[in-house]
């Protein structure tokens, strides 16, 4: 999410983009952001940013000209669906990071129970007016969620959901989406 702002703000000279390590005890990474969470952004004061939706509020100000700012109430539910989505999947791709031995075949169908709601749901919720506007987080949320197909083969989204597919479609053909899509399992 962050780089997709960091491309459709124009701020690629001033973003250095370094892949972190995580999930290695002796990470350098780990220097940097104690937590290990990614994404993280060192401001040019040395301070650093955590979670993704800070991270894109800061990189959407940081020209004086905000593009996806200040949201609506309207605008911030829909972006929290969409949040839910990727959170249920980041849960689900960190589980299946593990060893097959010890992942949780509960945590895993929970969280692919949840990911069938969630489709449904954006079945219901892609035609609303601000999903078809401008961009905004809340279709930028969404279009990362559904990307997470590439890392998950048993994410099976588009299935009786035709206008997500629709959406997806259009929204993964933007140039920030389609330079940032993630690799195929």
């Amino acid at each position: 999410m962050a780089r997709i702002v960091v491309i459709e703000k124009g701020l690629s000279n001033r973003v250095e983009i370094i892949v972190a390590q995580t999930r290695r005890a002796d990470s350098p990474y780990y220097r940097i952001n104690p937590s290990g969470r990614v994404p993280y952004l060192v401001r040019d004061d040395g301070l650093g940013l955590e979670e993704s939706a800070l991270i894109c509020a800061y990189l959407d100000g940081l020209d004086g000209h905000p593009l996806f700012e200040p949201p609506s109430l309207e605008s911030r539910r829909l972006e929290a669906l969409a949040r839910s989505l990727v959170d249920g999947l980041a849960v689900w791709g960190r589980e299946l990071t593990r060893p097959e031995n010890e992942r949780s075949p509960a945590l895993i169908e929970h969280e692919t129970a949840r990911s069938r709601r969630m489709a449904d749901l954006w079945e219901r919720e892609i035609d609303h007016p601000l999903m078809r506007g401008a961009l905004n987080m809340a279709q930028l949320t969404l279009g990362c969620a559904l990307g997470m197909e590439a890392r998950n083969r048993d994410l099976h989204w588009r299935p009786g959901r035709p206008k997500l597919s629709v959406w997806f479609g259009e929204m993964s053909r933007r140039a920030s989406f389609a330079a940032t899509a993630p690799p195929a399992a």
